[in-house]
C-alpha cells in the first residue's frame, strides 16, 4: 500500500501493537535497564494499559502481567520507605552476544558459481564481493544478527552515498521502525519510518516515512501527535528531510534504478510459537528470550534475595540503654565499639552481667541455597534458549579437544546450525543487491549481479590438529586416500584450487628428498636401466599421485571461486 494520506492514522499501525509490545518487552531484558523492565511488568508503561495489547494478553496469560496474570519480581514496587535495592542479571545480554558470535565470529566464504557467469566475471565478482565483506561488512551484518537474536528478527538496508565512501554499504534497521507487508511469506514492500526533532511546538511529533517498493522509495514527511500520524507535509518543511526534495519528483518518489527492494528482511528462528494467530506475523521470526522470560525474571529475583540476605547478616550489637554515653541532658547517647576498657556502674545491671548485657545479631547467609538456585535457573534459561551452559563458562575451562568441545556444545552447534538456514538466504539475498547497487549507481565494472552465489560457514569448532594427523596416517598406511584427500581433510575451507595448488607442492618436494637407500640420487635423475616396459622412471606415477585431478579446474558445482 502507498503512503498513508494526512489525517488522524494510528501510527504505528494498530495491527503491529501486539508483536511491539512483545519487541519492547524482549528488549527489556536484552538491554539490561531495569528502569525498562520495571516498567514494562508494573509501571506507567506496561501493557495492560494498552487496549488491543490487553485484550490479547487476557486470552494469553502465560504472558499477563497485574491482576490475575502470572507475578513478576519486575512487576513488583518496593515497599514504602524502603530503598529498591533489585539486583538484575544480564544473561539476556549474554544470549544475544552468544549468538552473534557462534555466527558471524568469522567471516562466511561466499563463493560464484562459474556456470552461471563467465570465468573473468567470476573473479571480479569474487572480488568485489570480499570487499563488501570487508571489516565493516562482518560488523554491520554481526550487529544484525546479535539484535535479531534479540528482538526476534531485524532488516538490513543497501545503501550508498559516492561522497561518504565508493561502494554501497549495509544499514541496520530496527524491527519496531519497519511496517512489512507480505506476500507468501516473502517481503513484497516495506515503510521505513523515524522520529525527527519537533520544530517549534515540542507537543507536536515529526515523522519521516519512506516506502520501499521495488525500483521506487516514496519520502512522506508528516506533523502529528503521539500515537497519530497527523498532516502530510512537503520534504522542504522540516531540515532533517530537505535534501530529499532534490532526489524526489513532485510525489515524492526517487527511481531507486533497481528492479527489487533494497531491503531485506533476517529472521532469528522460526516458526513463530509467540505469536500464533497474529495477522501478519507469522514471517517475523522468534526470540531467544520467548519463553524463558519467567525464569530470567525469577533468577533476577534469586540474586536478589541472595544480596539481601548478606545485607542482612551482616553482624550487629544489642547493647543496654544504660551502658551509652551520654554528653548531657538532650545531646543523645552513643556506644563507643573500639573502646576496650568498659566499667559498670554497681547496681544497675542487677544479677545480669555486663557481658550478658551485650547481644549480637548475626542473620545466617543461605549461600549453599542461593548458589543452587541460581545455577539451576541459569542452566534452564541456556537450555530453553537452545545454548550449552559450556560457552558460558558453567562447566570450567579445562583443555579438551574438539570432540569433547563438540559434546559439551551440541545444543549451541545445532542452534547455530538452525539460524544458519535464515542466515544464508538473507545474506546472499542483501549481498546480490549491494552488486545490483554498485553497478547501477557507484560505476562498478566486471561485476555481474546476476551471478548465483552460495554461502558456507566456517566450522564452529576447529578440528584437533593431532587427532587429524593420526586419521591421516592410519589411511595412509591402509592406502586407502589420496594426496589430494589428505590435503582436503587437513584444511576443510580451501578450494580445489587451492587444495591442488598444495598438492604440487607436496609433489614438488617429495623429487627432491633422496630416499633412504638411494646414494647415487637416481631418483631424481634418469635411471640408468629401463623398467620393465621400457620406460624412464620419470614417466612412472608417483606412488599415492591423485588421479583424475586436472591442473586446471573448470565447470560448476563444487568447482567455484572462493572468497
Amino acid at each position: 500500500m502507498p503512503l498513508p494520506p494526512s489525517g488522524k492514522t494510528p501510527w504505528p499501525p494498530p495491527q503491529l501493537e501486539i508483536p511491539h509490545a512483545d519487541m519492547d518487552m524482549w528488549r527489556a531484558w536484552y538491554s539490561g535497564d531495569t528502569g525498562h523492565l520495571a516498567a514494562v511488568y508494573g509501571g506507567p508503561a506496561n501493557y495492560r494499559g494498552n487496549s488491543v495489547a490487553r485484550e490479547y494478553f487476557d486470552v494469553d496469560q502465560r504472558r499477563a502481567v497485574g491482576g490475575d496474570g502470572l507475578r513478576m519480581f519486575w512487576g513488583q514496587e518496593a515497599s514504602p520507605g524502603q530503598q529498591a535495592a533489585k539486583l538484575h542479571i544480564p544473561l539476556g545480554g549474554d544470549i544475544a552476544e552468544m549468538s552473534a558470535n557462534l555466527l558471524w565470529s568469522e567471516v562466511p566464504q561466499v563463493t560464484v558459481d562459474v556456470d552461471s557467469t563467465d570465468v573473468s566475471t567470476a573473479k571480479s565478482t569474487q572480488a568485489q564481493i570480499g570487499r563488501y565483506l570487508d571489516d565493516r561488512g562482518h560488523a554491520k551484518l554481526r550487529e544484525a544478527a546479535e539484535l535479531a537474536a534479540g528482538l526476534s528478527n531485524v532488516y538490513l538496508r543497501v545503501v550508498w552515498d559516492m561522497e561518504l565512501r565508493p561502494r554501497p554499504w549495509l544499514d541496520v534497521i530496527d524491527p519496531a521502525a519497519v511496517v512489512p507487508e507480505w506476500r507468501w511469506g516473502a517481503l513484497a514492500a516495506a515503510t521505513v519510518w523515524r522520529e525527527l526533532d519537533p520544530v517549534q511546538d515540542g507537543s507536536e511529533v515529526w515523522r519521516l516515512l519512506e516506502h520501499h517498493t521495488p525500483g521506487v522509495i516514496e519520502y512522506g514527511l508528516y506533523r502529528g501527535g503521539v500515537g497519530t500520524l497527523g498532516q502530510r507535509m512537503d520534504l522542504v518543511d522540516h531540515t532533517d528531510s530537505k535534501y530529499l526534495a532534490k532526489r524526489t519528483d513532485s510525489e515524492g518518489r526517487q527511481a531507486t534504478g533497481v528492479p527489487r527492494l533494497l531491503i531485506t528482511h533476517m529472521p532469528n528462528l522460526l516458526p513463530n510459537r509467540v505469536w500464533d494467530g497474529v495477522p501478519g506475523t507469522a514471517a517475523l521470526g522468534r526470540s531467544d528470550f520467548a519463553g524463558v522470560e519467567p525464569m530470567m525474571d525469577a533468577l533476577d529475583e534469586s540474586w536478589t534475595s541472595w544480596m539481601r540476605d548478606l545485607r542482612l547478616g551482616k553482624a550487629r550489637v544489642v547493647v543496654p540503654q544504660t551502658m551509652l554515653d551520654t554528653d548531657g541532658p538532650g545531646t543523645g547517647a552513643s556506644f563507643d565499639l573500639d573502646k576496650e576498657l568498659i566499667v559498670p556502674l554497681s547496681g544497675l545491671l542487677g544479677a545480669e552481667t555486663m557481658k550478658d548485657s551485650i547481644t549480637e545479631v548475626q542473620f545466617k547467609i543461605r549461600v549453599e541455597e542461593h548458589e543452587r538456585t541460581t545455577k539451576a535457573l541459569r542452566l534452564q534459561i541456556l537450555s530453553s534458549a537452545g545454548y550449552s551452559a559450556q560457552g558460558f563458562g558453567e562447566a570450567g575451562t579445562m583443555a579438551a579437544t574438539a570432540t569433547e568441545v563438540v559434546a559439551r556444545k551440541e545444543e549451541s552447534l545445532t542452534t547455530r546450525g538452525t539460524k544458519i538456514l535464515y542466515q544464508r538466504p538473507a545474506l546472499i539475498e542483501v549481498l546480490t543487491t549491494m552488486m545490483l547497487v554498485d553497478v547501477t549507481h557507484c560505476g562498478a565494472k566486471g561485476v555481474d549481479p546476476g551471478a548465483e552465489l552460495t554461502a558456507s560457514w566456517p566450522q564452529a569448532v576447529q578440528p584437533d590438529q593431532e587427532a587429524t594427523a593420526r586419521a591421516l596416517s592410519l589411511l595412509e598406511s591402509a592406502g586407502a586416500i589420496s594426496t589430494f584427500m589428505k590435503v582436503k581433510m587437513r584444511e576443510p575451507s580451501w578450494d580445489d584450487t587451492e587444495v591442488m595448488a598444495e598438492v604440487r607442492r607436496i609433489r614438488e618436494d617429495q623429487a627432491h628428498t633422496v630416499p633412504a637407500g638411494d646414494p647415487f640420487s637416481t631418483r631424481d635423475g634418469e635411471s640408468d636401466e629401463p623398467n620393465d616396459e621400457g620406460q624412464d622412471t620419470e614417466d612412472v606415477p608417483e606412488a599415492g599421485a591423485d588421479e583424475g585431478q586436472d591442473e586446471e579446474l573448470v565447470g560448476g558445482g563444487s568447482n567455484q571461486l572462493a572468497a
